[in-house]
C-alpha cells in the first residue's frame, strides 16, 4: 500500500489542509491499495485562488501556444499508457484489456482532438457591422465519476484549457490514483502553474465546496441525475453556468429485417463492457414480439459467454445495489434467463453478466438506472409501440437502433428524444458531441461542441 501526500495546487504538490485520508480499494480482491488526502474546503480554496491567480495569464496565451500544450499533453498521456491502464485496473477493477484500449487510449485521441481544435477554431468572426469574440467562461470546476476516471477528466480538461479556461478537478474519491498520474502528466506538459490543479476529496465535502465556491464560473459534473439536480440547484443560486452529463436508461431498438443475431450480440457486448458501470449502455433491447423469443435466447447465450470474464463493480455499495435491482426485477415479474445473484467470484465486488426477459415498461428496472451488467428485454408490437417504449423514460442520452434498411433506421432514430444513437452498430466518434435530453444532462461534450461549452460570447459593433 502506498499514502500518497498533498494536491496539485498552483504546479507543485502542496500538503492537504486536513489530516484525513481516503483509502483505494482494489475492487477485484478489497485490498487497500493505496491513500491519498481527503481535501477540506480550505484545499477547494486554495486551488480555485490559484486557478483565479492563473486565469488572465493563460487566456490571453495565443490558441497556438495553448494548442502546442496539449499537444504535449497528450504525447506524455500516450508516452504513460501502459501505466495509466494498470493504475486503472487496479482502482477500477476494470480487465487490463479494456483499460489498455479504452481507459488509457481514448484520452489520448479526446486530448489530441482539442490540440487541434485549440489551433483551428475561430475564436472570433465578423458578423455585419460586429465583431463576435469566442471567450473563456473563467475558471471551471470539473467534478468527474469512477466510471472512466481519465476520459471524463480529460474531456472536461482538455476543452477547458483549449478555450482558454483554468480548471480545479475533484475526482470520484474511488478512482483519484489515475487522476494524481493526469495532474504530472500536465506539469510535465509544460501547462503553467495554477491553469491546472486537482483536489481529491468527498463529494459531500471538496465536491460541494467547489460547486458552490464564488470563484467557480462554470461547474461541469458528470454522475447521477440525483447529484446533478443538487449541483444545479447551487449553480442557480450563484447564476453560474452549468454541464451536467446526468444518467441514462438507453434503448437498443431492433426493427423486423435487422440482422437479429448481430443486434443482440452487439447489444449485449455494449451493455456488459465496463461491468456495465456506463451510463450510454443500452441497456433496454426492444425486440418485435415475433423475434422476442428468438432474441431473448441469443442474449441469454451470448451473456453466458461472458461469465466472469468482466470485472467487478467499483466497490461493495455498488454491488449491493445492482444485486438489489435484480432482486426487485424479478419480484416485480421479470425472468432471470442469465446471471443473477451467485457468482463464481470468492472475493471482490463481483456481479454475474445478467439477462432479465418479459420486462415491461413500467417495471422499476426498466425505468430506473441500474448501473450494472443487467439486460432487461422488452417486446414491442409495433414501430409506433416501440418509440413509445423507447422515449418512455425520464432519461435520453444514448440508443441504438438496427433495421434491415438503413433509411429507416435514420428515420427511426430521429424521432428518439436522446443525445445520441449508433445506426446498425455505428461505431463510437470522439468527435462527435456526446450529452443528453431530458433528465441526462444538460450540455455537450466532446468536439467542437464540448470546446463551446467553455466559451462565452461578446460583440463588438464598429
Amino acid at each position: 500500500m502506498k499514502a500518497y501526500d498533498g494536491m496539485y495546487i498552483d504546479g507543485a504538490w502542496r500538503p492537504a489542509a486536513g489530516p484525513d485520508v481516503i483509502e483505494v480499494v482494489n475492487p477485484a480482491d478489497e485490498q487497500v491499495i493505496a491513500t491519498v488526502p481527503a481535501g477540506t474546503v480550505e484545499d477547494v480554496d486554495a486551488a480555485v485562488r490559484a486557478a483565479r491567480a492563473a486565469l488572465p495569464a493563460w487566456r490571453a496565451t495565443p490558441p497556438a501556444e495553448r494548442a502546442a500544450r496539449l499537444a504535449a499533453l497528450r504525447d506524455v498521456l500516450q508516452a504513460r499508457r501502459e501505466e495509466i491502464a494498470e493504475t486503472v485496473t487496479a482502482e477500477l477493477g476494470s480487465p487490463l484489456k479494456l483499460s489498455q484500449t479504452v481507459h488509457a487510449g481514448v484520452p489520448v485521441a479526446v486530448a489530441g482532438s482539442y490540440a487541434e481544435l485549440a489551433a483551428t477554431y475561430a475564436f472570433e468572426e465578423r458578423i455585419g457591422n460586429s465583431t463576435v469574440l469566442s471567450e473563456p467562461v473563467g475558471v471551471v470546476g470539473a467534478i468527474t465519476p469512477w466510471n472512466y476516471p481519465l476520459h471524463q477528466i480529460v474531456a472536461k480538461a482538455a476543452p477547458a484549457l483549449a478555450a482558454g479556461c483554468t480548471v480545479v478537478v475533484k475526482p470520484a474519491e474511488d478512482t483519484p490514483l489515475v487522476a494524481r498520474l493526469f495532474a504530472e502528466a500536465v506539469h510535465k506538459a509544460g501547462i503553467p502553474a495554477g491553469v491546472f490543479n486537482l483536489v481529491t476529496g468527498l463529494g459531500p465535502v471538496a465536491g460541494q465546496a467547489l460547486a458552490e465556491h464564488p470563484g467557480v464560473d462554470l461547474v461541469s459534473f458528470t454522475g447521477s441525475t440525483a447529484v446533478g439536480r443538487r449541483i444545479g440547484a447551487i449553480a442557480a443560486g450563484a447564476v453560474k453556468k452549468v454541464a451536467l452529463e446526468l444518467g441514462g436508461k438507453s434503448a437498443n431498438v431492433i426493427l423486423p429485417g435487422a440482422d437479429l443475431a448481430r443486434a443482440v450480440n452487439v447489444g449485449v457486448a455494449n451493455v456488459m463492457s465496463n461491468s456495465g458501470q456506463t451510463c450510454s449502455a443500452w441497456t433496454r433491447m426492444l425486440v418485435h414480439r415475433d423475434q422476442y423469443d428468438e432474441a431473448v435466447g441469443l442474449a441469454a447465450a451470448a451473456a453466458a459467454k461472458y461469465g466472469d470474464r468482466i470485472g467487478p463493480l467499483v466497490n461493495a455499495g455498488q454491488r449491493d445495489r445492482v444485486r438489489g435491482y435484480i432482486e426487485k426485477g424479478v419480484a416485480e415479474g421479470a425472468r432471470l434467463v442469465a446471471g443473477g445473484l451467485d457468482t463464481p467470484h470468492e472475493k471482490g465486488y463481483h456481479v454475474s453478466p445478467t439477462v432479465l426477459a418479459d420486462v415491461t415498461p413500467d417495471m422499476t428496472v426498466a425505468q430506473e438506472e441500474i448501473f450494472g451488467p443487467v439486460l432487461c428485454v422488452l417486446r414491442y408490437e409495433d414501430e409506433e409501440d416501440a418509440l413509445r417504449i423507447a422515449n418512455g423514460t425520464v432519461y435520453g442520452l444514448a440508443g441504438a437502433v438496427w433495421a434491415g434498411d438503413e433509411a429507416q433506421a435514420v428515420a427511426f432514430a430521429r424521432r428518439l428524444e436522446t443525445g445520441q444513437v449508433d445506426i446498425n452498430g455505428g461505431r463510437f466518434n470522439p468527435l462527435a458531441p456526446f450529452g443528453g435530453y431530458k433528465q441526462s444532462g444538460v450540455g455537450r461534450e466532446l468536439g467542437v461542441h464540448g470546446l463551446t461549452e467553455y466559451l462565452q460570447t461578446k460583440s463588438l459593433q464598429f
